[in-house]
């Protein structure tokens, strides 16, 4: 592991009555076997407590988080109106969640954090509360001043990275939101983010087509002609390496994943599904494109174990860890 960024790590524990501030407490329980940095939970101090019987240690100011962490979990403690209650998400839950990730994204963006690492939120109670992005992801650029389509949703495992063109959409929407100009710049926001965050001097992308068989010339979809070939040809001018658009089937075989350093996919599952399937528990979604550091565990509030002492650490603990090498790069650059 790189050596650790000078300031901790901030970690928004995402709604409280969902498995974040479980995972976030586990990955403090066994920060050593996980080989953790120091990190500071941003959230209701009473979600963790409700949870896990472990030491909290209330701070104000981050910079004390590094002499607290191997006494207890470092907490910035924001309120909620009234403590949840594990799997019964509630108003008060959605806005202690965004108050959270509000003050996580301020923290990292004044470099009183190195990175900031978001728990899982709910999206329905988060639109309830009026909440107007699509996920945590548009949120954070926006606060970041980086405009939707300049960002790029990456999920990364040890051996594969994904990045969707498209996310939130019903498939049949897919066609229609797909532009040179939008595949152009998820590309583009794919290879730079490759560069600042992972330090791969000269990445290699790979590029999905969307219909079967890469189209078979048109039979089977122009969208390869029309939209993908033009968005790669660009990015071959700039200098960068791209191939594509190949058959999404023959993409994500071990021999395949060793010719690129990211797939570029169209829509949101076929992003996924490769990336789930190989590193489950491991999965880390990290937001290319910003200037600072965003990683988050790549699943949701899980509702229905919260408070069962079932969820599994191993996700968070990957993103808390990819969130420091990724600052560690990017300072060292």
């Amino acid at each position: 592991m790189p050596p650790a960024p000078i300031a901790p790590l901030a970690v928004s524990l995402g709604d409280p009555a969902g498995i974040g501030p479980e995972v976030v407490a586990k990955c403090w329980d066994h920060r050593s076997a996980f080989n953790l940095p120091a990190f500071l939970a941003v959230g209701d101090g009473r979600s963790l407590s409700a949870v896990w019987d472990g030491p909290i240690v209330t701070i104000d100011d981050p910079r004390d988080a590094d002499a607290a962490f191997d006494v207890g979990l470092p907490v910035i403690h924001i309120a909620a109106a009234d403590a949840d209650i594990p799997g019964r998400p509630s108003v008060a839950g959605a806005h202690c969640s965004l108050d959270s990730l509000e003050i996580a994204v301020g923290l990292a963006r004044s470099g009183s954090a190195s990175a900031v690492v978001t728990g899982p939120v709910s999206k329905q109670q988060l639109y309830a509360i009026g909440f107007a992005h699509p996920g945590q992801t548009e949120f954070v650029a926006e606060r970041c001043g980086v405009a939707s389509e300049n960002v790029a949703m990456m999920l990364a495992g040890p051996t594969l990275r994904t990045v969707p063109v498209t996310t939130h959409l019903p498939f049949a929407e897919v066609p229609g939101h797909l532009n040179p100009s939008l595949v152009e710049s998820r590309g583009r926001a794919t290879l730079r983010g490759l560069q600042r965050n992972f330090g791969i001097a000269d990445p290699r992308l790979a590029v999905a087509a969307l219909n079967p068989h890469a189209g078979e010339g048109g039979a089977l979809g122009s969208e390869e002609q029309d939209i993908i070939r033009p968005a790669v040809e660009a990015l071959l001018a700039e200098g960068w390496q791209v191939v594509g658009p190949l058959p999404a089937d023959t993409m994500f075989h071990e021999g395949a994943r060793s010719q690129y350093d990211a797939a570029l996919c169209m829509y949101h599952d076929q992003a996924l599904i490769p990336l789930k399937a190989l590193h489950f528990e491991e999965g880390v979604n990290i937001t290319l494109g910003l200037p600072i550091v965003r990683t988050a565990p790549d699943h949701g509030t899980a509702f229905d174990i919260a408070g069962e002492d079932r969820a599994d650490p191993r996700a968070m603990a990957a993103a808390i860890r990819m969130a420091a090498n990724c600052a560690a790069i990017r300072a060292a650059q």
